[in-house]
């Protein structure tokens, strides 16, 4: 799509609002696109956004055009309510965003679920006019009037908003989550695109990275004792850490009880993603920890659709990992994805049904997200299309709610199938801690492993990033030899250290 932008330089905002609404365009900038002087072509979808300041109110317009056929829209607000920079901003980006919502929606097939909203998460708009003192029918109201949310999406952001305001209500600005990053997993799915390694290719850098990753615990474990930080959840996850041989597991699980203090700890969540990385040594380490919520994500139920992406066990197999679980009396999670290629209506229905059978205490409904790196994307794999995976979401919506489960967090993805969401639904009163901690940005997630990326974050909004070494192979040879590994810890907990002094 080519773009003009005139008397603004938001370009950020308007290829935000492009790629949800046409995620097929690349953004393309005349020369002049700033000059207003750019005409646009008749041929290519081409659009004209221009922002106008007044006396009394600040104008978005935006024009786009293609084969002849052009709309206009337009949205504005009241300039007196421009007070600062951050809010000028973010009411500039606003109507900047509706006025090319409205231009765009003739040239739509239907017009999509979330409106004119392009964040990942949405539920943070919610809490805020929650917090504002606005009701749930008045929050409700604004989604869909003055961003386009359908009424079903609109109600579930409120209710994921709301487990978010009970939570943050509930934390103090000591308390802090941990993840630990384990990238490996037994083979890649198709629709995968995280860094981790196929177990079988990279078991030289399982024993060296487990040893690489005891010694962080331990230098993090000291940097939160310092600063009196309290560990409220875990969070073990990749990857898959059940790829991991046992005894591996086993030595990370202790590291994090001998040098943590998890007096205060509420969840600890260990990810047994694949099936077929489930034994019963496995589970028994988890259980004799202090891990009380365990994953197991078979995805699809179909093995056909198991095959497809790649996964190197069948429906059976997910049955005998749950009972393991099950047999531990540890709360279950269990992911599926809406949109896998082979996938069907009738199918995802036969998937969802057979996990609610199971009655775990969180379900996790993706929508498959079209990763670039991913196989599936490569390949240019046929997919279910966008009325399918709708009808998918709208069932598995239906029959959580009857079974008695509520939205607790959601976030949406670049690229996803239908612009649609990922929902994570719990019954009452078994909301996964870190998942909303993590997604709403509640409080500080200190990320140790691999690709681990630390978000500090302190009760006033501000956000400062730590990254570790993306890769396995970087993480050894960065941290392995005492003095590289010294400097790097010394940095990370230095910054650690003081983001937090600074707080006090």
């Amino acid at each position: 799509m080519k773009l003009t932008l005139i008397g603004h330089e938001y370009k950020y905002a308007v290829e935000q609002i492009m790629l949800t609404l046409f995620p097929e365009e690349k953004p393309v900038y005349p020369v002049n696109c700033h000059t207003g002087d750019a005409v646009l072509n008749q041929d290519v979808l081409s659009a004209e956004s221009r922002l106008t300041i007044g006396t009394v109110y600040a104008h978005a317009t935006t024009i786009i055009q293609r084969n002849g056929i052009s709309s206009r829209g337009s949205a504005r607000i009241k300039r007196d309510k421009l007070k600062n920079k951050l809010m000028t901003d973010r009411l500039l980006q606003k109507i900047i965003k509706q006025s090319f919502y409205r231009a765009a929606i003739d040239f739509l097939e239907s017009p999509p679920v979330w409106g004119s909203l392009t964040g990942i998460r949405p539920a943070q708009i919610a809490a805020g006019m929650l917090e504002s003192g606005r009701s749930i029918k008045s929050t409700v109201k604004t989604l869909t009037d003055e961003f386009y949310v359908s009424p079903e999406r609109a109600e579930m952001c409120v209710r994921t908003a709301r487990s978010a305001l009970s939570l943050k209500n509930r934390l103090d600005w000591r308390d802090i989550a941990l993840y630990i990053s384990i990238p490996f997993c037994p083979t890649r799915c198709a629709y995968c695109s995280f860094v981790s390694n196929s177990v079988e290719r990279s078991f030289d850098l399982i024993e060296p990275f487990t040893n690489t990753l005891l010694r962080e615990i331990e230098e993090t474990a000291a940097a939160v004792r310092t600063l009196g930080l309290r560990v409220i959840a875990i969070y073990i996850g990749g990857g898959t850490p059940t790829a991991l041989p046992a005894d591996a597991l086993e030595s990370v699980m202790l590291a994090l009880d001998k040098h943590m203090d998890l007096s205060n700890l509420r969840e600890y969540t260990v990810e047994a993603g694949r099936p077929d990385t489930v034994t019963s040594r496995h589970i028994d380490i988890i259980s004799r920890s202090r891990a009380d919520r365990i994953c197991i994500n078979p995805q699809s139920m179909s093995d056909d659709v198991l095959n497809a992406i790649g996964r190197k066990h069948t429906a059976a197999d997910i049955l005998k990992a749950v009972g393991l679980v099950r047999q531990t009396g540890s709360l279950l999670n269990m992911d599926i994805i809406a949109g896998l290629p082979g996938d069907t209506l009738f199918d995802f229905r036969q998937t969802l049904d057979t996990v609610l059978d199971l009655n775990p205490e969180n379900i996790t409904v993706h929508t498959l997200s079209l990763k670039k790196g991913s196989r599936i994307t490569l390949e240019g794999t046929v997919l279910p299309g966008e009325d399918a995976v709708a009808g998918m979401l709208g069932y598995a919506s239906q029959r959580l709610y009857e079974n008695g489960y509520e939205p607790y967090y959601l976030y949406r993805q670049k690229f996803t199938s239908g612009g649609f969401e990922n929902t994570g639904w719990s019954l009452p009163g078994r909301d996964c801690i870190y998942n909303i901690c993590m997604m709403e940005e509640l409080c500080t997630v200190l990320s140790l492993g691999a690709g681990g990326v630390t978000k500090l974050v302190s009760g006033g909004g501000r956000i400062e990033r730590i990254f570790n070494a993306k890769y396995p192979r970087e993480y050894i040879m960065q941290k392995s030899p005492d003095e590289a590994f010294t400097r790097h810890m010394d940095h990370k907990t230095g910054k650690i250290i003081d983001f937090y002094s600074n707080l006090q």
